[in-house]
């Protein structure tokens, strides 16, 4: 994903020397300091694993342009991995293994995801904006569970050491709004941004709020900074036999560069 990105924004550069009057180039990262909750699993066997707070990054490429009925672009990727651990309190299946009762399972949650973005600038007047789109969510990780399970071989049964795991690697659609509001005379705006998605038994939110300062402000770049929450909702039924009810929020620190 990153050599993408990179490729990506070389070619843009390029362009935008040639027509820099008539194409916005937007590049920004985030760090973003989180908290997850919930539980997931398989059908009739989701569980809290207690997982852990981490830190999460997340990078993004935007480009807007003046020419009608064409959408603006944006592609994203946020890294979304985490791990846990808990004593079951109950059997479980996880990818064709049973975990008993008692046992220890340790968790490796990673739902990492990548947004293709197409949106309109329906409103802009310098002080106040305004978008929607629509989003591809492409998912691409997948949630192990490692422990001592049951494993028949032969007629007989043993205890050993496995893990299970099941792949994450499917595209949803998701609505997109921004909405941007400035602070005249201060180089300060107020922000929303989200995508959102209820379909299919599938319920995703992943919205982030906040206020930016933009510290650099000349004809060949701008450059601003911003602090903000965040928050998704992974709400997923039948995600490649995964099923989850699951939350990760928390603050963010964020910059972003206008070519």
């Amino acid at each position: 994903m990153n050599k993408v990105l990179v490729t990506a924004l070389s070619a843009i550069l390029f362009t935008s020397t040639v027509q820099a009057d008539a194409i916005g180039v937007y590049l920004g990262g985030q760090v973003w300091d989180n908290k997850a909750s919930g539980i997931f699993g398989e059908s009739g066997g989701q569980t809290n694993f207690q997982l852990a707070d981490e830190q999460q990054g997340s990078s993004f490429i935007a480009i807007e342009h003046p020419i009608p009925f064409i959408p603006n672009a944006r592609i994203s990727h946020t890294s979304l991995e985490t791990k846990g651990m808990t004593q079951l309190d109950s059997d479980i299946q996880f990818d064709g293994y049973t975990f008993a009762s008692g046992r220890d399972v340790n968790a490796n949650f990673d739902v990492s995801y990548t947004d293709y973005t197409l949106y309109y600038e329906f409103f802009d007047n310098g002080l106040f904006s305004f978008d929607l789109g629509i989003t591809g969510r492409d998912f691409d990780g997948d949630v192990s569970l490692s422990g001592l399970a049951e494993v028949s071989n032969d007629g007989s049964t043993s205890t050993i050491e496995v893990t299970g795991k099941i792949a994450t690697d499917e595209m949803v659609p998701m609505l997109y709004a921004s909405t941007i509001v400035g602070l005249p005379f201060t180089g300060v705006d107020l922000f929303a941004q989200g995508n959102f998605l209820s379909l299919d038994d599938h319920t995703l939110y992943d919205y982030q709020a906040g206020v930016s300062y933009e510290a650099i402000d000349n004809l060949a770049v701008d450059v601003s900074f911003s602090l903000g929450y965040r928050a998704v909702k992974l709400e997923l039924e039948d995600l490649n036999n995964l099923y989850s009810n699951l939350e990760f929020k928390g603050v963010f620190a964020g910059v972003t560069v206008h070519f």
